[in-house]
């Protein structure tokens, strides 16, 4: 029979750590799923934190991975949740892209490094059989735009005082002006093939976009030495990688 919950030992319990094993003081670093993940694992080989191979293949269904180091432990979640689990103080660290930064804006977090990887660019694309005129857009009160990044897409468009209306999509985001959703949008470009496979043409760049170090500010004062170290094995990554490792 089954014991009462409250019965059961500690090591029964799903989600509580077992006394003396420090999974408590262990660090958690939040890495993102995807292509990310993917580049960012030959700098994470230098750090001294590398996680099992079954996180950086992806196949696993678990979540939560150990390192080869005994007080890390590393999460893989969605590229889009990472800086809310670093914000809430779900994990201490993570690697996280500038545009989730700048989408969200979330004054727990500390950004200290650029690691230089996931390199991209959040830009407007619209049809491209039709004319772009920057001037144009002088002219528009108002404009409905298709994208995930509903933050940074207002504020660009309110800094050239258009009102951006948003439609708020997850992904898929070049069947919008075909479909008659939207005029324009906004989303992350790397090479533009995408656009082009769908009869759109980037027509202005809001911001570069790379990968960067994050870190809880509590957990900077909470936890100052164990943070500063992790801070340092990248920065140390960094400097020791190829420069093919962190492109």
């Amino acid at each position: 029979m089954t014991k009462p919950f409250a019965d059961r030992p500690t090591e029964d319990l799903p989600g509580m750590a077992q006394h003396g094993t420090g999974r408590d003081e262990r660090l958690v670093l939040a890495l993102p799923k995807g292509r990310i993940l993917k580049a960012v694992a030959p700098l994470i080989s230098h750090t001294g934190m590398a996680p099992a191979r079954e996180c950086l293949e992806g196949d696993s269904r678990k979540l939560r991975f150990s390192t080869q180091d005994p007080m890390v432990d590393v999460v893989r979640v969605r590229s889009f949740d990472v800086a809310t689990f670093v914000a809430s103080g779900g994990a201490q660290v993570g690697i996280c892209g500038a545009d989730v930064l700048a989408e969200f804006d979330y004054p727990e977090i500390y950004a200290p490094l650029d690691l230089g990887i996931g390199a991209c660019r959040i830009s407007v694309a619209q049809p491209a059989d039709l004319p772009h005129d920057p001037q144009e857009w002088a002219r528009w009160s108002d404009v409905r735009v298709a994208t995930k990044y509903p933050a940074i897409t207002r504020r660009f468009f309110a800094a050239r005082g258009i009102n951006a209306s948003i439609v708020h999509l997850h992904g898929a985001m070049e069947l919008a002006p075909m479909l008659g959703l939207s005029r324009l949008i906004v989303d992350l470009v790397d090479t533009g093939s995408t656009l082009r496979a769908n009869g759109l043409k980037e027509v202005e760049t809001i911001s570069q976009v790379t990968s960067r170090l994050i870190v809880n500010r509590t957990a900077l004062k909470t936890r100052p030495e164990q943070i500063a170290d992790v801070i340092a094995r990248f920065r140390a990554a960094l400097a020791m990688a190829p420069a093919a490792d962190t492109v």
